[in-house]
Order: C-alpha cells, then structure tokens, then sequence
C-alpha cells in the first residue's frame, strides 16, 4: 500500500507557471532572474496559502538552476534541480522563525552566512513566518538584512506585514500576494481531480472554493475530506451536508414566506432547519449574505458580482425583480442588528424568531409609512421645528334663507364673492371635504368654545347614511354650535364646554384635600389618610400652597402621594399649574428621662443605693461593669 500523501503537498507548485493566480508576482520574478536583477532581500506578504512559502522555494531552486529556460524557469533536469527536489540541496536554509524567534537563533543565521556556497551561485535563506521574530532578533538581524554577501539572498515571508518593524521593510523588496479567485480555484481543483480520476460537478467544486476563502491549501484539504466521506463521488448535495452549508433554496423559500407575510411557513421553515442542526448565527449570516445578493441583482450588470454556484445568477435576478429595494435594506439592517446582538441573547431560537417576525411585518410597515405617493421619514428632533401647515378643506359660507343677503366663499384662504346679511342672522357653514371637521368631531372628547356669535355647522360626511344638519331653527330664535353639536352627536360622544381655570380657594382645597384622604382610606392605607388630615395648608398665591405635617415620617407620607393627589386638585380647580411644597413643622424636643442619660457605672449606683444585696452580689461573683 502506497503511503497517502494530501493534495497540498502532492500537487505542489514546482516553477512559476504552475502557481495560481499569482501572475503578477511570478512574471515580476522571472524577468528579474532573466535580465540578472535580483534583490538581496524579499518580503513575500499575503493571507494564508496563497503561495509564499511555495514562490520562496521556487525562486530559490530556478536563481540556482545551471540551465535556466529561455523564460526564466528552471530546467528540473541540472544537479542543483535535482538536489533541491529531493530536498539535499546545501544551498537552501529554511528557517521557522515561529519556533527559532530569539536573538540566539538570528545570530547562528548571521554566522552561517559567512560561508560561501559550496556549488551554485547563491545561498538563499527562507524565513517563514518572520513576524514572531522578537524586537532582539529583528535589531540583530538588520545590519546582514542591508548589506549581506553578494551569494546570499534572504526571502522573508509572513502573513502580517504591519509586525514587522519598518526599518526591516525598508530593506526589503516587498511582494504583496492576494487571495485566490473562486475561477482560478475552480480550475486547479478540476485538473486534479481529473488527474486522480474523481467523479465530480462543477457545483460542488464551487462551493468548496467558496468555502475556502481564497486559500488554496484550504481547498485541497476540502477536497481530499470529501472524496473520502463520498468514497471517490463528489456532488452538490454531499458536499453541501459535508461542509454544514445550508442550500439557498431554503433561503428562497424564507423570503417567499415572508413577502407573502405567512408567518407559520417561516418558522416553521426556521424549525427544519434547526433541527438539521445550523446554529442561528449561521442562519443570520447566510440570510443576509442572500439579501446582499438579491439587491446586488436588481441591476443584472451587477450580477457578476454575484460568488454564487453555476446556474443560479438567473434565478436571484428574477427573484429581485420581485422584491422592492426599500424591503431589502430594511431587511439587511434588521439582520445585521440581529446577528450582532446574537451573542449576548440568551434565547438563541427566540432571538432569530424575533427578527424573523420583525421580517414578516417589515412590508406592512413600509406601506404605512407612504403618506399620498412620498416617503414619510420619521426624524429624532432634539431643537425645535417650524410650524407645519395643511391645507383647510373648501369651506362655503351662505346666508340663512330669511336674510336673503348675498354669500361669501372661501376656497384656500382666498375670498372669492362678498356679503352683506343682517347682523342678527348667524351664518350657515358647509363644507365639501369633510376630512377635516370630521376628524375634529370623530375624537372621545370634544370641547367646544362657545364664542359671542353664534353659528350652526353643517358637514357633509362620506357614509350616505348620515345627513346633513338642517337649520331647524325658526325666525326669532338662535342655536349655538355647542347646541348644535349635541344635538347632533350627543349620543355617541361627550361634548362638554370648555372650562375656565381657577385659582386656589382656602375651602375648596381643604375639601379636596380631606375628600382625597377619604380615598386613601378605601385604599387601605390609613397611615397616609390620617397624615392627610392632620396636616395645615397654606395658600401661597393663585396656583401654589404648602402643607405643613408634624413629622418626618408624615413628609414621606405626602411625598408618595404627591403626583397623585397634585393631579386630583388640578382636576378639580382645572388648573394644570397648581403645585405645593411639604414642611415639616419644628417642635420642641421631647424630654430625654434620666436614666438614658446616666452611663452604666451611674445606673448602677443609683439601683445599687435601692437594692445593697445588688453590690454583695456583684462583689461575691467578681462582675466588671460595661461602660
């Protein structure tokens, strides 16, 4: 049985044009070793397999190649190639700086490069991962960085450039590599699966580049997981389950779910797929992903942005010609929201429930917040704002029918015709677009202001049912408004006149005051009732009055009953700007008894005096006194 060796290392770049979708730092290396240009010192950069370490070898092996093609690759074929493969070459060090980061280490480096190369043009050291190199070992490493022999070629890589200090950088011809394309992925996975000859779609090798993130080495370990779990056939749906990647087709069918605002289907959807075991956060992150990618798909040019599986870029184009872009950035704040505050949920379920819910109900809520055709945007106003106008309904004025004067029209503001009616006649007031007083007469609570001239309002409301208020007055007498309002609408709404407010009266308010108390009574608390009735009042001025109680714990009684009964009075008087205050009447201190003022020395002399078989007592057990 052949000993199993993984992808990554199986399938390993060995010159330049085999590295993936890296061209601009392989083509940059190649004319540099043709044209006879290299740098002393590199610095390879970039995320996590993406080809660093695997360039670093490469150019080591081709700089030291005796027969170089015509490109700038090596030949594969010369002592030094042969060497290097096999991995006996004498003139590559490769230095883990993870594990060898002390100063020690860099000086044994420094040490080591005194020596030149026994066959090959240059001695090249490879330090991975150069950022855990210590401040020590970096200061000891800069004086060889800047000026080492002219055999020997230093290749620095890391995956966080900011660690590294800059006068290192400054020394260093930097290569910045970048995350592999999901095509360039997708390519190289299909070559080798054809090579090893494993059953496989285009779907599924997608995902895993998806999967991987740009990290070759991630998708070679993926694939080799997957062929084993599927025995040799990779597929969309065993990759899927393989990888715990939810299809997008539950997705589509979620916002389905809610467009059409069935609430039952989306939780219920939301169960099945918790009960295939993804976690909620899972679902949040995929779901939003998914609105991303329906908005990105209202417009079908920016469909290519779209990292989704072959075959699914037309299906997310006409689901976004479906779904409004007002709902879908509603919908991404919402699960934004959601995602973040996941974490600090403690009902992980009910807090995806919830934002589900809030999902549901989110296109009802952008139809209540059109007024007339325009968006209306709600605003936190913390200074104060400009009056807001609206406009009045056409209102029409007309004589009575006994004046016979001519009438006055009002449309917008504007007079449009004259009047001349008898003084003594009240004008009749219709009205065409009703909106307006029907709104004012609809409310639970109307007050009315009975002002000197007296009119009678006629509306013409939508219902059919409803007719207009008829003049039903006969020559001689008048009807006021109020009047006519409760003739009209007394039986569905309380109409009452409005009330003066009245300044404090002595007696009045000692009888709302003793007639709260009474209230307190049937509340049972008769601690507070009695403080109520116990205590003097005082008229301040028009709207002010202090209470004066006897003690302090009496104070308190008052003050939790001060909103309370502050809003009884202002009721009663009908006077919103009544207030009191609460004092506490001073008395003279009660009279402390003797014997609390004696110490204990002093009370016992004093008991002693009374009681002489005390002291014996005292003296035959040997008792100390307690001061």
């Amino acid at each position: 049985m052949d000993k199993f060796i993984v992808s990554a290392r199986k399938y390993r770049p060995q010159n330049f044009n085999t590295v993936v979708g890296q061209s601009h730092i392989t083509t940059t290396l190649k004319n540099a070793i043709r044209n006879n240009q290299l740098a002393h010192a590199f610095l390879f950069c970039g995320p996590r397999g993406v080809g660093k370490t695997t360039c670093a070898r490469i150019l080591a092996k081709t700089i030291n190649c005796t027969h170089p093609t015509p490109d700038g690759e090596a030949c594969n074929t010369c002592q030094s190639c042969v060497s290097f493969d096999a991995g006996t070459s004498m003139n590559i060090h490769e230095l883990d700086a993870a594990s060898n980061n002390s100063v020690d280490d860099i000086r044994s480096l420094v040490e080591q490069v005194r020596f030149a190369p026994q066959a090959g043009r240059y001695k090249v050291y490879i330090v991975d991962e150069v950022h855990m190199l210590s401040t020590s070992a970096f200061n000891a490493f800069l004086k060889t960085l800047e000026e080492p022999p002219p055999y020997a070629i230093f290749i620095l890589a890391t995956t966080e450039k900011h660690k590294i200090l800059p006068t290192i950088l400054s020394r260093c011809q930097i290569f910045d590599f970048k995350r592999i394309t999901t095509n360039d992925t997708v390519e190289h996975l299909q070559e080798i699966v054809d090579k090893e000859g494993i059953k496989t779609d285009k779907a599924s090798l997608q995902v895993i580049a998806q999967k991987s993130e740009g990290c070759m080495r991630d998708a070679l370990s993926i694939l080799d997981k997957i062929v084993s779990f599927t025995n040799g056939e990779v597929n969309y749906q065993n990759t899927l389950e393989h990888l715990n990647i939810l299809d997008e087709d539950y997705y589509f069918k979620m916002l389905d779910c809610l467009m059409q605002q069935d609430l039952s289907a989306a939780l219920l959807l939301y169960d099945e797929i918790n009960r295939k075991g993804f976690e909620g956060d899972l679902v949040l992150n995929g779901f939003a992903e998914f609105i991303r990618n329906i908005l990105v798909s209202k417009d079908a040019k920016a469909a290519v942005l779209l990292d989704v599986v072959e075959g699914m870029q037309e299906k997310y184009i006409e689901t976004a010609k479906k779904t409004g872009a007002s709902y879908l950035v509603s919908a991404l704040n919402i699960l934004n929201d959601a995602e973040i505050s996941y974490k600090m949920a403690r009902n992980k379920r009910l807090h995806v429930e919830l934002a589900l819910i809030k999902l549901n109900f989110l296109q009802q809520a952008l139809e209540l917040s059109f007024s007339e055709g325009n968006i209306v945007k709600k605003k936190r106003v913390d200074g104060p704002v400009a009056i807001k106008m609206k406009p009045l309904p056409q209102l029409q004025v007309m004589p009575s029918a006994a004046a016979g004067g001519s009438k006055l029209l009002i449309e917008n503001g504007q007079k449009t015709g004259s009047v001349n009616t008898a003084a003594s006649e009240p004008p009749i007031i219709s009205s065409t677009a009703t909106s307006g007083i029907k709104q004012a007469v609809a409310s639970q609570s109307v007050n009315v202001g009975v002002s000197k001239k007296e009119t009678v309002i006629r509306t013409t409301v939508s219902e059919p049912s409803v007719q207009q208020v008829k003049n039903t007055e006969t020559p001689g007498t008048r009807k006021n408004l109020l009047s006519a309002l409760r003739e009209k609408y007394g039986d569905q709404y309380t109409i009452e006149e409005v009330k003066d407010a009245e300044v404090l009266q002595s007696d009045k308010l000692k009888e709302c005051w003793l007639t709260y108390a009474d209230q307190l009574d049937t509340q049972q608390k008769h601690a507070s009732a009695s403080t109520f009735r116990i205590a003097r009042l005082e008229i301040e001025d028009d709207i002010k009055f202090k209470a004066t109680v006897t003690a302090l714990t009496a104070q308190k009684f008052v003050e939790q009953e001060r909103m309370m009964v502050t809003d009884y009075i202002q009721q009663q008087f009908n006077n919103r700007s009544i207030t009191f205050s609460i004092e506490v009447e001073e008395g003279e201190m009660p009279e402390i008894p003797q014997y609390l003022a004696l110490n204990s020395r002093q009370r016992f002399e004093r008991i002693a005096e009374q009681y002489p078989l005390l002291r014996d007592l005292k003296d035959k057990l040997k008792l100390e006194l307690d001061y």
